[in-house]
């Protein structure tokens, strides 16, 4: 994302947004960052909050007032106060292990021999394996992540008193980010 983690004097309306939102949430000041992308986004990374990294882009900063980055800001710091990047990375290596062990089982299966057919695995069994078992992993892995976000949005809601300022950025979001390429 080319962010660059700022220091309070670089953008200090935004610095202490995230300094007052992270305090009433009871966690630890996360270092802070902006991305000269013009799409209005944010996202929050680390493994947990003594790590935690929360970015805001130049188009979310430039083109929102202020309580609808308040409630952006809110939302990723739920992620953090959850756990969210480290349970997202978990799910994402399950699915990836699952879809692997299916992929050698279909393999395994193709080059398994035996006397007789009562040997040999089921082909088609096999290949409806190999098949379903990676989309499953993902349909977990996607319900997860969904579950996350909305968890999110209800810290945010419960942390900033409402959800109004929330609903309001999501649409302004999603509103801008149709504009924009």
């Amino acid at each position: 994302a080319k962010a660059t983690v700022i220091e309070r004097h670089e953008a200090p309306q935004f610095y202490d947004m995230v300094e007052s939102l992270a305090r009433r949430a009871g966690l630890p000041m996360p270092r802070v960052a902006i991305s000269p992308s013009d799409q209005p986004n944010a996202f929050a990374t680390g493994r947990g909050p003594s790590k935690a990294v929360v970015c805001a882009t130049r188009g979310l900063l430039e083109s929102m007032p202020p309580r609808e980055v308040e409630a952006v800001m809110a939302h990723e710091l739920m992620h953090v106060k959850h756990r969210d990047i480290l349970i997202g990375s978990v799910a994402a290596a399950i699915a990836t292990a699952i879809s692997y062990i299916a992929q050698m089982a279909m393999f395994a299966s193709m080059f398994a021999g035996g006397r007789d057919d009562e040997d040999r695995p089921n082909p088609i069994a096999m290949l409806l394996m190999s098949l379903l078992a990676p989309i499953a992993a993902s349909l977990i892995q996607m319900a997860v992540s969904r579950s996350r976000e909305f968890e999110a949005d209800r810290g945010a809601a419960e942390l900033l008193g409402n959800g109004h300022s929330l609903a309001d950025a999501l649409e302004r979001i999603e509103t801008l980010a149709a504009r924009r390429p």
